[in-house]
């Protein structure tokens, strides 16, 4: 077994790190020995970003989006067309559609998808306010802009059953999205081709 060469303190940042996306061990005790070295310009700055975005992050009530207020900078931009929802899976997503800037529409982001495998049902996911959202009568087209994976698809399929006695047109994104592919990691051009080319689902 391994000794433990640093304190109890630096070991907690390590494992911490190690936890974040893209991360393992190895890169967690690499970044940790990064932010050691720049202590005074990342560390400290770094640990005070932290704290404030844990004071102050919101998660919106109308759509899910994250933010420093409630409602969220999307949902309070009022050159946003009120007649066009995007439905998401994650606020990654919200995001990534956000920088191909390929629509001024209002979004929805469900929280996941559903998943019988991995007992993920319509209750574990932000399904029942999208229902109330359109509902409401002022949203004409949904876009569903979930991930190209079996439980993405799956989800859709859900959607437009439980929208289907509504007065709304719902489309999904074009096939410039790969099967198997994850929004946040395609790039711009492909994602404002994929919301031009939307087709009815």
């Amino acid at each position: 077994m391994a000794e433990r060469v640093a304190g109890p303190e630096i070991e907690r940042l390590i494992q911490l790190l190690a936890k974040l996306p893209g991360l393992g061990p190895r890169s967690a005790r690499r970044a940790a020995l990064h932010l050691i070295r720049k202590r005074e310009e990342l560390l400290g700055p770094l640990a005070n970003a932290m704290q404030v975005a844990k004071d102050r992050i919101l998660t919106c009530s109308a759509c899910g989006n994250v933010d420093t207020r409630d409602p969220c900078t999307v949902c309070a931009d009022t050159r946003r067309d009120p007649a066009m929802l995007v439905v998401v899976e994650t606020v990654a997503d919200l995001w990534a559609l956000e920088r191909a800037a390929a629509l001024r529409a209002r979004y929805h982001v469900l929280g996941g998808t559903l998943s019988p495998l991995d007992g993920v049902g319509p209750k574990d996911i932000n399904l029942d306010s999208l229902v109330t959202r359109v509902s409401e009568g002022e949203i004409r087209e949904i876009i569903l802009a979930v991930n190209a994976t079996v439980d993405g698809q799956t989800t859709a399929h859900y959607i437009t059953d439980i929208l289907s006695h509504l007065d709304v047109k719902i489309t999904r994104l074009a096939h410039g999205v790969p099967v198997g592919g994850e929004l946040d990691y395609l790039d711009e051009g492909t994602l404002s081709a994929a919301i031009r080319q939307r087709t009815d689902f």
